[in-house]
């Protein structure tokens, strides 16, 4: 069965890693409206998802302006997809013992 990760556990990284499922790069700026953080908040939780791998950050320029891409590796991904199974098992679980338990 899968365990829930500890970096996941963090609703904020979470939200991060959960919104870079659906791009292949996504702009900083873009995830940080996205989110709801403030650039130094979000360079935080970038940095520590980079550390484990689970994000990867390319730097680069539009028109002469500095941009920053994120994109969620596979390693990011797979977390991701552990973490969500290890929550669905939480609730199945809880469901069931609910059940199983008589109202009154």
């Amino acid at each position: 069965m899968a365990e829930l990760d500890q970096l996941l556990l963090d609703p904020t990284r979470l939200a991060i890693v959960s919104l870079l499922t659906a791009a292949e790069w996504a702009e900083f700026g873009f995830v940080r409206d996205s989110v709801g953080l403030s650039d130094s908040a979000l360079s935080k939780q970038v940095t520590t998802l980079s550390k484990s791998s689970y994000v990867e950050v390319r730097k680069g320029y539009v028109n002469k302006r500095p941009r920053t891409w994120l994109n969620l590796t596979d390693a990011g991904r797979a977390a991701l997809s552990g973490h969500i199974s290890a929550l669905q098992a939480i609730a199945e679980r809880a469901r069931a013992g609910g059940a199983s338990h008589p109202r009154g």
